[in-house]
């Protein structure tokens, strides 16, 4: 699904006043999951091919109404520049790509931020009233402001010790090739005309891109219920190559892709 219509709608929506707290809404719908974009999803985020949903995937699916929430005036902040800095997703187990899902997307925690406001949008996934998957993306619109002070989450740890696991060349297409299969076709990503007109040198990768790139290289290591707490860093500007290191952490998995700037990404996996 193509959310450029949502983003067009956001981008008219945002000159004018906006509602000051949160809408009460809650948008649902059931999907059925369509095979051959699943295997795309796979094949750009590193994935193997199975019947088994990668841990990451209910969030594409989810995508779409955290999109339509954020689009409308009744949303206190923009669409256009909000930055997702954080995420958390949660797999309670394996999900089939052969069940119907039923998704349900709100927002909470509206709350102020020392660069501006932050908002999470707050997703489930449920398979015949069982819940199967649950995610929580942090947004932050800098120099926006918010009715109540808000906490700093704790991020991750970084691992700055030690050789990398891997070393990636992420192509400059990364962007373009992710929106295909994810439906995000926000500007910033797709080419460095128009991410420079959002302040950014040249495109920058989906941070979900990364989360879900990190969590791929780990397969067949990882249960199929998880947890996976993300902090986003630096822009991971395209084409770069970018150093993923991993360290085992009791029973899960620390994470960090970082450049010589500094980390893009770090995660922590628990079980």
């Amino acid at each position: 699904m193509s959310l450029g219509p949502l983003y067009a709608k956001a981008a008219v929506g945002a000159v004018g006043p906006r509602a000051s707290t949160l809408p009460d809404t809650v948008l649902r719908r059931s999907v059925d999951v369509d095979r051959t974009r699943l295997a795309d999803y796979a094949r750009v985020c590193g994935f193997r091919f199975a019947d088994a949903l990668p841990p990451t995937y209910p969030h594409v699916l989810a995508f779409a109404l955290q999109v339509e929430l954020m689009a409308g005036r009744s949303f206190p902040l923009p669409l256009p520049g909000l930055v997702h800095v954080a995420n958390t997703i949660t797999v309670h187990r394996r999900i089939d790509a052969g069940e119907r899902l039923g998704i349900a997307v709100h927002a909470e925690r509206f709350v102020g931020h020392p660069k501006g406001a932050q908002v999470d949008l707050v997703a489930a996934v449920d398979v015949a009233g069982e819940r199967v998957w649950d995610g929580r993306s942090t947004y932050l619109a800098r120099g926006a402001h918010a009715p109540e002070p808000g906490e700093q989450q704790p991020s991750p740890p970084e691992i700055t010790d030690g050789p990398p696991s891997a070393l990636w060349r992420v192509d400059g297409d990364t962007g373009r090739r992710y929106a295909a299969v994810s439906g995000d076709v926000n500007p910033i990503h797709l080419h460095p005309l128009s991410a420079k007109a959002f302040g950014f040198p040249r495109a920058i990768a989906h941070g979900m891109w990364t989360a879900a790139r990190s969590m791929s290289a780990l397969q067949g290591r990882l249960p199929d219920a998880l947890t996976q707490a993300v902090a986003f860093g630096r822009p991971l500007l395209l084409p770069s190559t970018v150093e993923l290191r991993t360290r085992r952490v009791g029973d899960g998995w620390g994470v960090d892709v970082r450049s010589r700037k500094g980390p893009h990404l770090t995660a922590a996996i628990t079980v």
